[in-house]
């Protein structure tokens, strides 16, 4: 499969007759997409073999070859001949134009250029860090073709959009051990990022050895902590790929973990017990106790001799108040000192820490929540709330990165990821209504398993262009719409990225009332409403000027551990942090879909075999494990067809359970699954196809094919749910699978023979779709959606 998506990837450029492509993107099986990509001869190729030979010239960079080497030996299966130690003439001639120190740094220089001809392949960069970058690119065009394996003749110029280009990893709420972090960086450098964002304190655990408060590791970490020299490996690590390492230690809130160890350092008197529990909760640091300060500068001291990176982030989300409202001792402080109300009393702290850290030579890093007019424009503000406060963060003089959007544990389908566009974008006039536009607007509620309903309201449009909308969440600035479509003459839909995913509400407006449900990533929320009299204001995005843009270096996906434990790590990853990492790297207009699928799919496979992720690997030992056999193909076969529920219903199930905890077993199938079922995206389109075109044979075909496995698995999948108490709960999710094939097979060939059914028939196939669209055991039966296409294809005009 790997070879043959590889090729497919070639070929159709070959057919193109593919030139030059800067953007958007083109079809070699490259991610992220370079700059400016240029193709002198279509069908040339550099044939190479065993005798592969690397050189480096201008700058020292202390095994790479090797590791290079092992690489393109995995590639090709080779046994290459032994490294020479100064080629004449080598394959790969490296030239980097200045040495500089390893350290990689913000405003390191990561461009390079490529050329591979008939005379060898010549990758130049002005620094080692270019190379690194440009080394990744050469590795991905490596191809075992059908006579012999080749890298196909190009030039590429290259250098990335954005700076910052970053992965959170938090190793607080479940231990991750170093070999696994050692993976993702490898994984990180593959994909051209270049800052690894450390989470290493938080309520449930203290995760990095202090020598000067040694109970912070001894009784606040289960005895899982990385000791100073792990730390010290996995900065050398990342230095010799250009990652930098920024360590974040959660401060004042996220604090249970040093309450459990230093009690006499919180807002409110102890005892503490360690947290098994996940959510915002109580414990804060003391902002008055000169001794808190005190064991933040030594604690800061102890980061800084491990981590050079010029960056140190202090956390600072999620403060609960309630400690330091309900403290007599600390509201007399805030009288004394002229702070208002505890954001102030946090300002404090944080000015207090700036220094701390301008003392280590360091500058402060933050979320959301630490921005403020008194700390000063060196700082720097990670969003997690989204492009309005980064927008207004950028507006305001300080420097920002993005993370909303991009939370990868979340199981949000990839194209979610990749429309995320890290600078704030307007309207463009989507919500201007001109005499000649036809305009309804909708109050709408949304209840959820927990917490409050989201309410809004969503204008539609009817213009000469056709129909356009926007929709206003309560509390948030406006957001156009896309893809409205009238499903009848009362039912519409529509599609939104928010902050909980993509959103598809499906709503019908019966005169003056509205019902329906929200399609939230895949998970159905029910949602009332009414019409309203008039268009509401609204909020308008917040768009700095192009100037202030300059402030935004980049982003970061993260990836929090609540739901995750480090054998599922990669599953969560890879290869969907391509993806971000495009958005990243790439220019704005290398933005389409099925593009980035296309290249995506090859570049799981290698990066599975070039890069030792091991994303397929950890998923068929998980289903190993459930099915206790090797034999695993029919649950991997019902795999097809479903996706682990959208993240906050997993999260809400967990939580009305009981179990939103430490100790809940994340051992269900759901856990097994990547957030996307690509058989399901495929469904998808080869019934686009098949609707477009009844007489597409190939795409009955495949549909006809992938429906009829599905029915033939049931018995066996049957079998092994009925032999392992953790399977039990996805036994109706095996019968509906089945059904659904069935329903499948027969709206296929209507569809193909132009056919249709009754009144009758199409409301008890749509009963057996809306039953069959239900959450169970944490999964969602995906391949409902093509189903419905299908069924509404059958409708009599």
């Amino acid at each position: 499969m790997f070879k043959s998506i590889r090729l497919s990837l070639l070929a159709g450029c070959i057919a193109a007759t593919c030139q030059a492509w800067a953007a958007p993107a083109g079809d070699l099986p490259l991610m992220p997409w370079p700059q400016q990509v240029d193709r002198p001869s279509a069908e040339g190729t550099l044939v190479i073999d065993n005798a592969i030979s690397i050189k480096i010239t201008g700058d020292k960079l202390p095994g790479a070859t090797e590791r290079w080497r092992q690489r393109i030996s995995r590639q090709t299966g080779w046994q290459l001949q032994p490294a020479q130690t100064n080629p004449a003439k080598p394959t790969i001639d490296i030239q980097i134009k200045q040495a500089v120190a390893p350290l990689p740094k913000l405003d390191s220089d990561e461009s390079y250029e490529l050329s591979v001809t008939a005379d060898g392949v010549k990758l130049t960069a002005n620094s080692r860090f270019g190379a690194l970058r440009g080394m990744e690119t050469l590795l991905q065009l490596i191809q075992n073709g059908p006579e012999n394996t080749a890298i196909p003749f190009v030039a590429i110029k290259d250098q990335p959009r954005f700076p910052w280009r970053g992965l959170l990893l938090d190793s607080a709420r479940h231990f991750m051990p170093v070999n696994d972090i050692l993976r993702q960086l490898d994984g990180m450098a593959a994909a051209k990022m270049n800052v690894f964002h450390w989470h290493l304190t938080d309520d449930q655990g203290w995760r990095f050895a202090s020598t000067a408060y040694p109970k912070l590791q001894q009784l606040a970490s289960d005895g899982d902590f990385y000791t100073q020299a792990q730390m010290n490996e996995v900065v050398r690590y990342a230095t010799s790929l250009g990652i930098r390492v920024v360590p974040e230690m959660d401060l004042p809130g996220h604090a249970s973990a040093i309450a459990v160890a230093y009690p006499e350092l919180m807002s409110a008197p102890g005892p503490y017990q360690m947290e098994r529990h996940w959510g915002v909760l109580k414990p804060l640091l003391n902002p008055t106790n000169e001794a808190a300060y005190k064991f933040v500068d030594t604690l800061i001291g102890e980061l800084t001799a491990i981590f050079p990176d010029s960056y140190l982030h202090i956390g600072g989300d999620e403060v609960d108040d309630s400690q330091w409202k309900a403290s007599p001792e600390i509201q007399a402080f805030m009288k004394q000192h002229n702070l208002a109300d505890t954001h102030a009393l946090q300002t404090y702290f944080n000015q207090r820490l700036e220094k701390i850290l301008e003392k280590h030579h360091r500058q402060m890093m933050g979320w959301d929540e630490i921005y403020h007019p008194d700390l000063p424009k060196n700082i720097l503000i990670q969003s997690w709330q989204g492009q309005d406060a980064l927008g207004a963060v950028a507006a305001n003089g300080y420097k920002g990165i993005l993370s909303t959007g991009f939370y990868v544990d979340q199981p949000q389908a990839t194209a979610y990821h990749y429309r995320n566009e890290i600078l704030p974008q307007g309207l463009n006039g989507i919500d201007k209504i001109s005499e000649s536009d036809s305009a309804q607007s909708w109050f709408f509620s949304m209840p959820r398993l927990k917490g409050s309903a989201v309410e809004g309201s969503f204008t539609l449009v009817s213009g000469q262009s056709g129909w356009r909308g926007f929709i206003d969440f309560k509390g948030k600035s406006r957001r156009a719409v896309r893809d409205v479509d009238w499903l009848s003459p009362t039912q519409v839909t529509f599609t939104v990225d928010t902050w909980m995913g993509e959103t598809r509400p499906v709503l019908t407006l019966d005169k003056d009332k509205l019902s329906g449900y929200l399609l939230v990533g895949n998970v159905r929320y029910p949602a009332t409403g009414q019409k309203l009299d008039d268009v509401p204001d609204g909020i308008q995005p917040v768009v700095p000027t192009p100037e202030q843009m300059n402030n935004i270096l980049g982003g970061e996906a993260a990836l929090w551990a609540e739901n995750v434990i480090s054998p599922l790590l990669d599953i969560k990853l890879w290869p969907r942090t391509f993806a971000v990492a495009e958005r990243l790297w790439s220019t704005e207009d290398v933005k389409d879909v099925d593009n980035m699928y296309q290249r995506m799919q090859a570049i799981d496979a290698w990066s599975t075999v070039s890069v030792g992720l091991q994303q397929h690997a950890a998923a068929v030992r998980q289903m190993t494990r459930l099915a206790g056999t090797a034999e695993i193909m029919p649950l991997q076969i019902l795999a097809q067809a479903v996706e682990p529920a959208q993240y906050y219903t997993r999260q809400h199930l967990k939580f009305q359970a009981g179990n939103y905890h430490h100790f809940e077993p994340l051992n269900r199938f759901a856990d097994a699954l990547g957030a996307q079922s690509s058989q399901v995206r495929a469904l998808d389109m080869w019934v686009d196809k098949l609707i477009a075109d009844p007489e597409d044979n190939n795409s009955v075909d495949s549909l006809r094919h992938t429906f009829a496995r599905w029915q033939s698995n049931t018995p066996d999948v049957l079998e092994l749910i009925d032999g392992n108490y953790q399977l039990k709960a996805l036994k109706p999710v095996a019968e509906n699978v089945d059904k659904l094939a069935g329903i499948g097979l027969r709206l296929t060939d209507l569809v193909a023979r132009q056919g249709t059914l009754s009144a009758d028939e199409v409301q008890g196939i749509q009963k057996q779709l809306d039953d069959a669209a239900q959450t169970q055991d944490e999964v969602v039966i995906a391949a409902v959606y093509p189903l419905q296409k299908l069924l509404r294809a059958s409708v009599k005009p």
